[in-house]
């Protein structure tokens, strides 16, 4: 977005979808248990935890995959719709993903989320309150099966304008093209805005599956939804 920022005005929205809706609300289990189980044993597990650790090093960003809590992310995603019109929900994204990528924080846990959004500017008492609440419920289930019917089922997905997707995690050359692209095409077919800078909205979608997705009209990477 740093490429883009004097010629397309980009808005980020997170959307919700669980990796794992089965996992138990309110119990965590280490991560690398689920991976040995999933993919051959705890010698294999430690490779991938490995793997991706040095990937993640390697654009500066720190990993500790070894400390990693799974967990039901329900109230995780219903307290990042509490936060979007708040103008911090990007903020209280990173925020969460620190606490499970590096912190081994349990993601599931309320007191953790409330300190979580206390962080980021968030009032934690009325994030308890929230959270102690069916409120957002039926709302963040909503966008979960949008997700579906999109078709969805890659982690990270990037969907711009609701018509196309990047599914996976991508060379940040390849988010430049496909929004110049969609720029492009939204000025042939509107009319010109008063000024010469052009928006395209990005939500981010979690995913249960790391395949990727088959539906829509693929090119480059890049799938009609």
């Amino acid at each position: 977005m740093q490429a883009l920022r004097e010629e397309i005005d980009v808005n980020v929205v997170y959307r919700p979808y669980q990796l794992d809706p089965r996992a138990s609300p309110g119990s965590a289990t280490p991560v690398i248990e689920a991976y040995a189980r999933k993919f051959g044993g705890p010698e294999r597990a430690a490779q991938i935890i490995e793997h991706v650790t040095a990937v993640a090093a390697a654009d500066g960003i720190e990993f500790h995959m070894d400390r990693a809590l799974r967990a039901n992310t329900l109230l995780a995603h219903r307290l990042l719709w509490l936060a979007e019109p708040t103008g911090k929900q990007v903020a209280l994204k990173e925020r969460l993903l620190r606490a499970y990528f590096t912190d081994g924080e349990d993601v599931g846990d309320p007191d953790v989320l409330a300190a979580c959004a206390g962080d980021v500017g968030l009032d934690e008492e009325r994030v308890r309150q929230f959270l102690d609440s069916d409120d957002g419920v039926l709302e963040v289930r909503e966008q979960l099966d949008d997700a579906f019917e999109m078709g969805i089922t890659a982690v990270p997905t990037f969907v711009f304008n609701g018509a196309w997707s990047v599914p996976g995690a991508q060379d940040p050359d390849t988010f430049v093209q496909v929004m110049r692209r969609l720029a492009a095409r939204q000025a042939e077919n509107a009319p010109q805005p008063s000024d010469d800078s052009s928006s395209v909205d990005s939500s981010s979608v979690d995913s249960s599956s790391d395949d990727s997705s088959d539906a829509g009209v693929c090119d480059d990477g890049v799938c009609d939804v």
